[in-house]
């Protein structure tokens, strides 16, 4: 149903064509945060990984993964649930489950994160049987091991903050001070000359601040709206029967859904640290690909949630695929530079001792950039409440990825924990999109996108074929990326819609000009 909007530039627009634009709008702060904090923090990991021996980073890198393996234990599905439950009591007025919900989560996470911890520095010997060999590797876990409810109450308090559309506060606090506080962290250890552990201890200290600062955040942001004012711990509703029925499904999901994790635990059980740091070593460059859906998922959660509640699921459609083509486009530089350019990238940022990651680091771009040309697919099923069928695609997913990478990885190494887990990435997307059918007003795809999907489809292959040529400049296929990202942006201005999304553009002769 179609309610109408009174607005200065737009008085005709819906309901849902405005929660889109808030989206989008509020994204684009978001992308310009996530685009500065990318650059802060990518600089400090060339910085480290330069200045670290192979093996060193290799054990950072094994602990860091397991650390972040262990998170998800911690959150059980908290961070996906409070961005569901919590804009829809506060869409309700229901503030005594609203305060429920955040006690009931941040109480419980918290507990969860000391646990593993306890039980990870408990006397049994756990770590040496079942993890690594390596002492090193050993040693760094322990202490990264105290990040787990640190990083896990981040999340929470991240999700929070999205919650009430705060997207100034995690553009100030995520994006700008935290990663600058890491960088200045980073280089003062290199200037030091220190080892590899006192960087673990630098991973503990910005992550410990970074709580303190989210906390202080959204107390203010409550008390901003008015919503701390109606605290009143004698009519406090916990919900945890709904909340437990939706996280403990979502945690299935997430877990199986960490298939970098797995390859690292296996790449360490098989091989040594070297082959870990050699496929750590390019992950983040892969995800760089996934930085648009991280970007947009913030907020999208939220506003599909509010669109749920009022059962406007045109609206929820509409929101979905303006979304995934927004993503799909601005994702495409990173990605034709990440598949496209992979090995002169990785030599380049990482040096010439990595020059074989370059095919792994294509590899990883081609999967996570099929979750970017999906769109919020799973995140749509769990707002709709379809969680049994994501749990079961991601379960799916899990038993294929453990299988195919334990024949890979003995025999390949990090090349075929690349080539399995990309394999298995694309699989579940697929999966999910076809999940897309069991609910109401929600389309499989949108015909009026076909184009744009096709051009960069064909734009990639072409790019993709263009390095086994051996030209004899860099700049040559640097150019051609160059006029490649020019095309599919040209496709996609009208898919995009960026003068609905930003009316005030149109008073830019020159803007009018290009997005028009």
């Amino acid at each position: 149903m179609e309610t109408l909007v009174k607005e200065p530039e737009s008085p005709k627009c819906t309901v849902e064509g405005e929660a889109t634009r808030k989206e989008i709008r509020g994204s684009s702060l978001l992308l310009a945060g996530r685009l500065l904090s990318i650059g802060i923090n990518f600089a400090a990991q060339v910085l480290m990984v330069r200045y670290l021996s192979t093996t060193a980073y290799g054990a950072l890198g094994y602990a860091l993964s397991m650390a972040d393996f262990c998170q998800a234990y911690a959150n059980i599905g908290f961070k996906r649930a409070i961005t569901r439950f919590v804009p829809i009591y506060h869409e309700k007025q229901e503030y005594e489950k609203l305060f429920g919900t955040i006690f009931l989560v941040v109480g419980t996470t918290a507990l969860i994160g000391l646990l593993i911890v306890v039980a990870v520095h408990a006397p049994s010997g756990l770590v040496s049987r079942f993890l690594i060999q390596d002492e090193q590797a050993k040693l760094l876990l322990l202490i990264i091991i105290f990040l787990v409810p640190i990083g896990a109450l981040n999340e929470l308090l991240i999700g929070l903050c999205a919650s009430f559309a705060s997207a100034r506060a995690i553009f100030f606090c995520s994006h700008l001070l935290l990663p600058a506080l890491k960088f200045s962290v980073t280089l003062f250890l290199i200037l030091a000359h220190s080892q590899v552990t006192l960087f673990a201890y630098g991973y503990l200290f910005c992550g410990a601040l970074g709580v303190l600062i989210y906390g202080a955040v959204l107390v203010r942001l409550l008390h901003r709206h008015g919503i701390l004012q109606r605290l009143q711990f004698k009519a406090l509703q916990v919900p945890a029967r709904a909340i437990f029925a939706f996280t403990i499904p979502v945690l299935l999901s997430d877990l199986v859904a960490m298939h970098s994790a797995v390859d690292v635990f296996l790449l360490g059980h098989f091989h040594s640290t070297s082959e870990v740091a050699a496929f750590r070593v390019v992950l983040s460059a892969a995800r760089l690909n996934t930085m648009m859906l991280s970007i947009f998922a913030l907020l999208y959660t939220p506003s599909a949630a509010r669109l749920f509640a009022k059962t406007d699921y045109a609206g929820i459609n509409t929101l979905y695929w303006r979304m995934a083509v927004w993503m799909a486009v601005l994702s495409f530089p990173i990605f034709a530079m990440t598949f496209c350019m992979a090995e002169p990238l990785t030599v380049f940022l990482y040096g010439a001792r990595y020059q074989r990651s370059g095919m792994i680091l294509a590899f990883l771009s081609l999967g996570y950039y099929s979750n970017v040309l999906s769109g919020f697919n799973g995140d749509t099923l769990r707002v709709l409440g379809k969680v049994r069928y994501v749990v079961r695609i991601s379960l799916i997913a899990a038993v294929t990825n453990v299988a195919v990478n334990l024949f890979l990885i003995p025999r390949y190494g990090a090349l075929g924990a690349a080539i399995g887990t990309a394999g298995t990435i694309i699989l579940q997307n697929l999966l999910l999109q076809v999940g897309l059918r069991q609910a109401p007003g929600i389309h499989l795809f949108e015909r009026q996108h076909l184009t744009l999907y096709l051009i960069i489809a064909g734009t990639a292959v072409g790019l993709f074929c263009i390095q086994f040529f051996r030209f004899s400049s860099i700049y040559v296929v640097l150019a051609l990326t160059a006029f490649a990202v020019m095309v599919v942006f040209a496709a996609g201005k009208k898919n995009l819609k960026v003068a609905d999304a930003f009316p005030e553009l149109q008073r830019l002769p020159l803007m009018r000009l290009i997005f028009t």
